[in-house]
């Protein structure tokens, strides 16, 4: 029988663990990037010519950076779901009789 088996309880734990935290805290960014948050103007690629554009153009990359941070979001909420279900494979495991 094959087994999905390839991570350890603790590895599987740790990627939760992290995978959650990963998740939290790029939505909380994305969200604030997208309210145009004056405090992250340093992690906006912006150059010189944008500011001749006006606003617009400033916001359309706030905007793109904060989309950034949902898609990375989102593939650490697949990772997540991945360490979720090496934690149960482990758990089930353990209560295999040999």
């Amino acid at each position: 029988m094959v087994s999905l088996l390839c991570c350890g309880p603790k590895l599987a734990a740790c990627g939760l663990v992290l995978s959650a935290w990963g998740v939290v805290m790029l939505v909380l960014l994305g969200i604030f990037f997208h309210a145009h948050s004056a405090v992250l103007i340093d992690d906006v690629p912006f150059t010189e010519d944008d500011f001749k554009d006006g606003p617009e153009r400033i916001y359309r990359l706030y905007e793109q950076v904060g989309t950034n941070c949902f898609i990375a979001a989102a593939f650490y909420a697949v990772l997540g779901g991945f360490s979720f279900c090496q934690n149960r494979l482990n758990k089930r495991k353990e209560y295999m009789v040999r």
